[in-house]
């Protein structure tokens, strides 16, 4: 596990930033923009640093961390990196005007056209997984989830689990797949949704947790299926047996009945 650890510091590093970098994607999807399949990272590739891949990382550390508690020279060290890390990500993707996280830095140019302003698209993934990490306060959570809410209303889509909003314009991903509210751009993931509501319930806001649960459970009822995504509209898309879907459906269940019951609600 260290080794894999180590192998993002040595392979996927910036030492200008302080963070991890990969391929530039949409939030956190593994489409690139500049290929008709874009997976593969590759000399066509653009460089980026996004919240995802370092919160992540974050999370990874903290769980090396629960492992090692009786050496002292490692502790020490991951501990460090994670401080450096989470710091890291403060200074260079918290968009502390706005409230949000900074799509991408971008360490050799961007894909996308020069007057396009991407900083304008909210990360929904990107940021429940921060919010996971530990990176977020808890005021900061609370405008989180507000905009979140509000861009499920203004897309008209069905829950919290919107990719990103607004979704990058036609055109910008060469894959055909990721058009406007398609798959990563846009599509409605309870794989990620469902993570936003696990840091809900963990950070106390449970009856707001419980409130963008709903919609979710009712749709795995109504489609008879753990759908891989769902479009604007509401119409399951992929598998009907995704198992990332059940699995934090799942989870959010366990963790509102510990809560129930360690506040003794009927």
């Amino acid at each position: 596990m260290e080794l894999a650890l180590e192998f993002l510091l040595k392979e996927r590093y910036s030492e200008k930033y302080g963070l991890l970098w990969g391929a530039t994607t949409s939030d956190w999807g593994d489409v690139q923009p500049e290929h008709q399949w874009g997976v593969v990272l590759d000399e066509s590739s653009h460089r980026a640093i996004d919240i995802y891949d370092n919160a992540m990382f974050l999370i990874a550390v903290s769980n090396y961390l629960s492992f090692i508690q009786n050496d002292q020279k490692a502790t020490a060290r991951w501990t460090g990196v994670h401080q450096d890390i989470k710091r890291n990500i403060r200074n260079h993707l918290w968009d502390k005007k706005n409230q949000k996280f900074i799509p991408h830095v971008y360490l050799a140019g961007s894909p996308f056209p020069k007057d396009f302003e991407e900083n304008e698209v909210y990360y929904h993934g990107g940021t429940a997984v921060a919010i996971q990490a530990g990176v977020l306060s808890r005021e900061e959570i609370t405008v989180s989830l507000a905009k979140m809410v509000d861009n499920v209303k203004e897309a008209g889509a069905p829950t919290i689990g919107l990719t990103v909003y607004p979704p990058y314009p036609k055109g910008f991903f060469k894959n055909p797949a990721m058009g406007p509210y398609s798959y990563q751009n846009g599509g409605d993931w309870t794989w990620f949704g469902g993570r936003m509501i696990q840091a809900l319930i963990r950070d106390g806001f449970v009856e707001e947790a419980y409130r963008e649960l709903l919609p979710m459970i009712e749709r795995v009822q109504k489609n008879n299926g753990f759908y891989e995504w769902y479009s604007i509209d509401g119409k399951p898309r992929g598998s009907g047996t995704f198992r990332g879907s059940a699995g934090v459906l799942g989870r959010v269940i366990e963790m509102l009945i510990a809560w129930a019951e360690e506040n003794k609600v009927p």
